[in-house]
């Protein structure tokens, strides 16, 4: 039998309702049968309509829908995503070694990481660090923060990411050397790497990677869910991949095959 047309009215409402939520941030099934008072297993037959409809990707838990690539303001992403960059910072905490050089990527993601530094190495008093970033909001995190020496790549500053570029953080790069790069990306592959909107950012974080003994991306789920970025930065094996738990249930298996160290915040 046919669905009534009211009711077909109400799914397909439904359904909007449910992407919007997704693309703002709400992926647990169980927030989203909160959020739009239904049922969980409503929510589950809902996302399995949607699934086949390829607008969403099933994840742990719930779903994201997959992004077209679009390089957003940094103020815009600022405001998206918060618990998911917040899990995400707490995990690659452990990563963060107790000395020499460490490189924190330009980037929201990048900046909760420094962030949690700032704090926690405020709270401490006595630490030492050396933090190197090419991001404007990373290095005004860090600026204040008691006993950490922040330096900036020098070079021209991309309008909607505010991260720095060009040959002058070429020249600042063949002088200096990391324990750990934390890099932040608007796509991210294990199989291609990284990628961002232009060259020149590929370039810089290729650059960044050759001059760390370790390279850690800080990516949330829907940064996994992009396919055609631009460009993309090939970074060296055995790079870390660190994201949150709405990450898709085959991430896994993709990190094993291409030795890429996952850690889920």
């Amino acid at each position: 039998m046919a669905e009534p047309s009211a009711a077909r009215s109400g799914t397909r409402a439904r359904h909007k309702a449910l992407l919007a939520l997704l693309r703002e941030g709400t992926t647990h099934v169980d927030e989203l049968a909160t959020a739009l008072e239904v049922s969980a297993s409503t929510v589950r037959r809902d996302l399995r309509r949607l699934t086949v409809d390829q607008q969403v990707a099933r994840t742990y838990g719930g779903a994201v829908v997959p992004e077209a690539f679009h390089e957003r303001p940094v103020a815009e992403s600022a405001r998206l995503r918060l618990r998911a960059k917040a899990a995400i910072a707490q995990a690659a905490r452990p990563l963060v070694p107790a000395t020499g050089a460490v490189f924190v990527d330009a980037g929201t993601t990048c900046a909760a990481l420094a962030r949690h530094l700032a704090e926690e190495w405020a709270a401490a008093g006595d630490h030492q660090a050396l933090v190197v970033t090419r991001g404007l909001e990373t290095a005004q995190v860090l600026a204040d923060a008691p006993g950490v020496e922040v330096v900036m790549l020098g070079g021209s500053v991309r309008p909607l990411s505010h991260g720095l570029v060009g040959p002058l953080a070429d020249l600042a790069l063949e002088r200096l050397s990391f324990e750990v790069a934390f890099l932040g990306a608007d796509a991210v592959d294990p199989h291609r790497g990284v990628g961002e909107p232009t060259l020149a950012e590929t370039a810089v974080k290729e650059r960044v990677a050759a001059r760390a003994h370790r390279v850690v991306v800080l990516a949330d789920a829907t940064k996994l869910r992009v396919r055609d970025a631009p460009a993309w930065a090939r970074l060296p094996d055995g790079w870390t991949l660190v994201t949150d738990a709405e990450a898709p249930e085959e991430l896994a298996g993709r990190c094993a095959e291409t030795g890429v160290t996952l850690v889920r915040g």
